[in-house]
């Protein structure tokens, strides 16, 4: 939304406000309008409507100022065609074509096609990719392979069906005494938000490779579907020489894609990491105040039930959930996981 049209919505809520309420003083008091600006809103509303309130800016473009049409065109087909390229390297790229425009310029340019971001052009390259259907270069896969790691680096993952991907994660509860240190393997399915976790008195790769037997694999045979990727960090239980590495050994035989966090890049796996805060704020901090543990059976049959509720009953607001609970998510969308897995159609006669 731009700026004219913000203005325009702004002032015609003015004027709504103004006769829901049928006080014009307070509805200007809340606006930030005069009554003067009142009065000549409503005028011009009156007698032309939305349009008429477009807001006439005293600085009109010079147009002879303008660079020529086929030198503009130029500017933005090298920034969709070259996205990653910035305002200079464009100039300069532009001169060997024998077309000549300052770094200034091209970025005028860029600002007047909405391609002064390397994101924004970025999805020029796409929505131009899709409708052509052309080859993209090397250079364009590139530029759209690093955009796509940006995004996994700021915890914006890719899934599309419940069994895509799994995040996993080790999150260190605490120490009690008689018991030791406590530490929880937690496991979410990205698309469904349906969670599992399991407490241990230590970590290690034959632990972490325990969750995904004992708890998640499981679950997703009962219904049938398959666990296609982990996402893990880069942590000792997760990462090791595969033939020596038990978590990497079992992944390799469940035939479970391994995909790891960006280096020092820790929201990367920012899904596990809220479901860790929410257990933390809505389990371990009430339970820990009503109730001594003396053993790890003790506490993982309170967290079991805790968890429990946490699918069945809690709404979740997550991107696919849309108010449902992450169980009732996951069984909603079974049939979308199940056409996309190929290796269970039969083959032709």
């Amino acid at each position: 939304m731009n700026v004219a049209v913000k203005l325009i919505k702004n002032k015609v809520g003015l004027l709504r406000l103004a006769e829901e309420l049928g006080n014009v003083s307070h509805a200007c008091k809340l606006f930030g309008y005069s009554r003067d600006s009142f009065y000549r809103f409503k005028e011009l509303y009156d007698e032309g409507g939305e349009a008429a309130l477009q807001e006439i800016s005293r600085k009109k473009p010079i147009v002879k100022n303008r660079i020529d049409p086929q030198i503009e065109e130029a500017v933005v087909s090298m920034a969709i065609d070259q996205p990653a390229y910035g305002q200079l390297r464009a100039s300069n790229e532009l001169k060997k074509q024998g077309i000549f425009i300052s770094p200034a310029g091209v970025r005028c340019v860029w600002l007047r096609h909405d391609l002064e971001t390397f994101k924004k052009r970025l999805k020029a390259l796409e929505a131009k990719s899709g409708i052509e259907g052309t080859v993209l270069t090397e250079t364009q896969v590139i530029a759209l392979e690093r955009a796509k790691e940006e995004k996994t680096a700021h915890g914006e993952i890719e899934t599309h069906h419940p069994g895509y991907l799994g995040a996993q994660d080790t999150y260190y509860v605490g120490t009690i005494k008689g018991v030791g240190r406590i530490y929880q393997q937690t496991f979410i399915d990205t698309y469904s938000k349906v969670a599992f976790a399991k407490l241990y008195d230590r970590k290690h790769a034959l632990i972490a490779a325990d969750m995904l037997n004992d708890r998640v694999l499981p679950f997703f045979e009962e219904y049938g579907v398959r666990l296609l990727r982990v996402l893990t960090d880069r942590g000792t239980e997760y990462c090791g020489a595969r033939e020596h590495h038990e978590y990497e050994l079992y992944l390799a035989l469940e035939d479970i894609d391994h995909s790891k966090t960006k280096a020092r890049s820790p929201q990367t796996n920012g899904i596990c990491e809220r479901f860790n805060r929410t257990v933390q704020d809505e389990f371990y901090a009430v339970a820990f105040r009503k109730k001594l543990y003396n053993s790890l059976e003790e506490m993982q049959t309170d967290l079991d039930t805790w968890m429990d509720d946490y699918n069945r009953n809690r709404t979740h607001t997550g991107k696919y959930c849309f108010g449902r609970t992450p169980l009732q998510t996951f069984e909603e969308t079974l049939p979308l996981a199940k056409e996309k897995q190929l290796d269970d159609i039969p083959p032709a006669a």
